[in-house]
């Protein structure tokens, strides 16, 4: 009877599975609740710097928007 001399790791397991039926599916952009762009989720806004609700960088550009209308 044959025998595996060795287990089987769980890594490899999963290579040998992987061909068929365990796909990667592509990521739906959301609406940014602040600006409305289009954001990937679990990603900061690229246009205005915001993610769940609180900025975390800040734009150049709009900075300087903002100091020409002054």
């Amino acid at each position: 009877m044959a025998v595996p001399k060795k287990r089987t790791s769980v890594s490899r397991k999963g290579l040998r599975r992987a061909g068929q039926h365990h796909k990667m599916y592509r990521k739906h952009a959301t609406s940014c609740k602040n600006c409305g762009a289009l954001v990937l989720p679990h990603n900061a806004c690229p246009s205005c710097g915001y993610y769940k609700g609180k900025e975390i960088f800040t734009i150049k550009v709009k900075e300087a928007e903002e100091e020409e209308q002054e």
